[in-house]
């Protein structure tokens, strides 16, 4: 499982063999045919995806946003929080499985993807940030190698390659035509991505030991990196000042 920085969550899983429900917003759409299931989710994915990356890059377009880049993840993991919570409310109630240490370390790989990201759109337009978020694949198997021990065939080692010729002519072409394009993003964007190769081997591995729900990865995951983010805003004053310009435009 990838990191959660997307506003729908869709579940599906398999427990000893049996199909587990599947869900999207809390609704049950198990009952349906493989391929409405398929349509369904896919329609939610790019629907809210797209929504949620026209509206990241309207809010982080303007300079005067990147000062305060870390207010503004604050209250998206405030909400991510609240709307996990609320599904706990709706569905089950959380009940944590996870050792708080390794929730730990995942609140500070969540808050170092998110936040990584957040900025690198002050240097990128989404466009290319959505390229490289879907390249992940190649830190993600890097990470799956070291941290789960997996083993990948001769295909998928070809495919890699291939994306990573893919993502580097793209990224010379838009440095070329693009006049919201800064090496410095593609670093901080790529510092994104190794929290994401991370982060999502990581949560895998808690979930099979633990035999946690989405759920609880979601809400101890955020609940403690907005603990985090609320100490480092606190002391930087990000908090304050974020608060005031976020007041004075309305966000």
């Amino acid at each position: 499982m990838g990191s959660k920085d997307i506003v729908i969550k869709i579940e599906e899983g398999f427990n000893s063999g049996q199909k587990t429900a599947i869900n999207i917003l809390c609704l049950d759409i198990t009952p349906y045919s493989k391929l409405t299931q398929f349509a369904l989710c896919s329609a939610f994915v790019f629907i809210c995806y797209l929504a949620y990356g026209y509206f990241l890059e309207l809010i982080f377009s303007g300079p005067e946003v990147k000062p305060i880049s870390l207010y503004i993840t604050l209250v998206q993991f405030l909400i991510t929080m609240l709307l996990s919570y609320m599904e706990s409310l709706i569905r089950n109630p959380i009940k944590r499985k996870v050792p708080l240490r390794t929730y730990a370390l995942l609140a500070a790989l969540t808050l170092g993807t998110m936040s990584f990201s957040n900025l690198a759109l002050s240097y990128l337009n989404y466009p290319t940030q959505l390229i490289f978020k879907s390249c992940k694949l190649l830190p993600v198997m890097i990470g799956s190698i070291i941290i789960l021990g997996k083993r990948y065939g001769f295909l998928d080692y070809v495919a890699a390659v291939i994306m990573c010729v893919g993502l580097t002519m793209f990224t010379l072409a838009d440095s070329n035509t693009s006049p919201n394009f800064d090496i410095i993003g593609v670093i901080v964007i790529s510092m994104a991505l190794l929290c994401d190769a991370i982060i999502g081997n990581v949560q895998e591995k808690a979930m099979r030991q633990f035999q946690a729900s989405n759920n609880e990865v979601v809400f101890y995951s955020y609940a403690i990196a907005c603990v985090y983010l609320v100490a480092i805003t606190s002391v930087s004053g990000i908090l304050t000042s974020g608060y005031a310009y976020c007041s004075e435009v309305n966000i």
